[in-house]
């Protein structure tokens, strides 16, 4: 077979992962819609007003005190491990019931209803709100991470560009490895036949 119909046949493989490369790479490049997307959603924490006597354990490596709608909080790191603890009692703190879960979310997201509006379900740690985004509660480092039509868009957008096309890890690295070679390949045949034209 010819240079000129192997590379022919490798630029017809490589249209759609080409025209995906491109469309998404656009995407990535102007960024449209990524600060609401990605935005980080913070708990609103108030000033700590009551006197806390709070004595370190030796194991203890960072503690941070924060209090939210719901009270106080200790968040304790030590070593690999993260404690949530009760800042009185220093016993662990339980994950808040559905009202209090609801009220801490709702308090972190009153005045943006233009991307969170109301909160329609609870579900364990996630909260599904009225304009379709998800919120999950990680109760250990008390933080919140937020997800909308427009995220899991995006995300799907980086699949494409990355040929994670198919849900298994092994399948989509094969996919990239092929893909990579058979780019090489129209490169190095590209190459050649232009060469090879000059010389005539």
């Amino acid at each position: 077979m010819s240079s000129r119909k192997i590379h022919r046949r490798i630029g017809l493989i490589l249209i759609l992962p080409m025209l995906g490369w491109a469309l998404t790479g656009i995407v990535f490049f102007i960024k449209p819609g990524y600060s609401e997307a990605y935005e980080q959603l913070v708990l609103k924490t108030y000033p700590v007003e009551t006197q806390l006597t709070i004595v370190p354990e030796n194991k203890w490596e960072k503690v941070t005190l924060i209090k939210t709608i719901l009270g106080h909080h200790l968040l304790v790191s030590t070593g690999n491990k993260l404690e949530h603890l009760d800042p009185t009692t220093f016993e662990e703190k339980s994950f808040p019931s559905s009202s209090q879960f609801k009220r801490l979310v709702a308090d972190a997201i009153s005045g943006k209803n233009e991307r969170y509006g109301d909160i329609v379900s609870i579900n364990d740690n996630h909260v599904q709100t009225s304009t379709g985004v998800e919120i999950e509660l990680d109760w250990l480092n008390l933080k919140l991470r937020q997800k909308g039509d427009d995220t899991k868009l995006i995300n799907l957008l980086y699949k494409i560009h990355y040929l994670q096309w198919t849900p298994f890890k092994g399948v989509n690295q094969l996919l990239g490895i092929i893909g990579l070679l058979l780019l090489i390949s129209l490169t190095v045949f590209g190459l050649t036949l232009y060469v090879k034209n000059r010389e005539k």
